[in-house]
């Protein structure tokens, strides 16, 4: 199915939860509230959901001048991949991770933690960014941002249920309003493991291509998972419906594969490049061949 595809029948669902959640707490007139609200939502989070989840991390751009070798990183990889060169970010956390938005490529962002540069050698850096690069590609960042705006405002609604809903005073009564406040995040979040995880996983694969060195992805994955087991970070907490936009997940859970998981068990992503990596199939990122300008220079990044 193609990203357009996709995106539509995820757009579908989500609206459809939204109005089942207004039917349930304002009966019909609840229900066409909720789709008109919907619908404006849906084109609000097509436009915006990018620049939403970066205010929501405290995302700042950076430019060539104040982040030259980074900067240079992104450009050159970007290039390898056949993308515009997309907005770069930084986020003042000390968890490693990354992720990355953007409606389509023409309108890409890739952001990435303090912590991330601070821990990772630039060929592992460089593995991270062509994973975000290959999610930008496969348009999986449209998707993936338009779910968390959606799934944030079905929660928020479900919460509304105690203050404003009806459910008090029908036959739903106080336990089916409560059980609505439960229920309906819990949904929406189901709608978003329908996003297949296998996305990561190409994503992977992609990247790797990109960067033309699949064991620098897999030491970097290894020192993030590590790094997002240990260290907090408030803002993922905060807004768990963004928690599968990262390359790890940020709330020290999903340790295993599990049909609730947003993330594969990052040993079997692991495992996976490294037979990438000793397999004699030439390394694919549907780009243009490596060039001397695609080549990662040495040297590390600002610390």
């Amino acid at each position: 199915m193609s990203g357009y595809a996709k995106t539509a029948v995820l757009l579908a669902g989500m609206t459809g939860l939204f109005m089942a959640v207004g039917f349930l707490l304002g009966g019909q007139g609840g229900m066409l509230i909720a789709f008109v609200v919907a619908l404006g939502m849906n084109v609000f989070a097509y436009w915006n959901s990018g620049s939403i989840v970066l205010r929501q991390y405290g995302a700042r751009e950076v430019s060539a001048q104040s982040h030259p070798q980074l900067h240079t990183m992104v450009a050159r990889l970007a290039e390898r991949a056949a993308l515009p060169m997309p907005r770069v970010y930084v986020m003042d956390n000390a968890q490693p991770n990354a992720f990355a938005t953007g409606r389509d490529p023409a309108h890409g962002a890739v952001a990435v933690t303090t912590g991330l540069m601070q821990r990772l050698d630039d060929t592992e850096l460089a593995g991270v960014i062509a994973h975000e690069l290959a999610h930008i590609k496969n348009r999986d960042t449209l998707i993936m941002t338009v779910t968390a705006t959606i799934a944030g405002a079905i929660s928020m609604l479900a919460n509304f249920a105690l203050f404003f809903g009806r459910g008090r005073n029908s036959g739903m009564g106080l336990i089916g309003t409560i059980a609505i406040m439960i229920l309906a995040p819990l949904a929406a979040m189901l709608v978003q493991m329908a996003i297949s995880r296998s996305r990561e996983y190409e994503a992977d694969r992609i990247g790797a291509g990109i960067a033309g060195n699949p064991m620098g992805l897999a030491g970097a994955l290894d020192k993030i998972a590590s790094g997002a087991a240990r260290i907090d970070n408030h803002a993922a907490e905060n807004n768990p419906a963004t928690a599968h936009l990262f390359i790890i997940n940020p709330l020290h859970a999903h340790k295993r594969d599990s049909l609730f998981s947003t993330h594969p068990a990052t040993e079997n992503r692991i495992k996976r490049l490294r037979a990438l990596a000793s397999s004699d199939t030439p390394l694919r990122h549907d780009g243009p061949p490596p060039s001397r300008r695609g080549h990662i220079p040495p040297g590390h990044l600002p610390r």
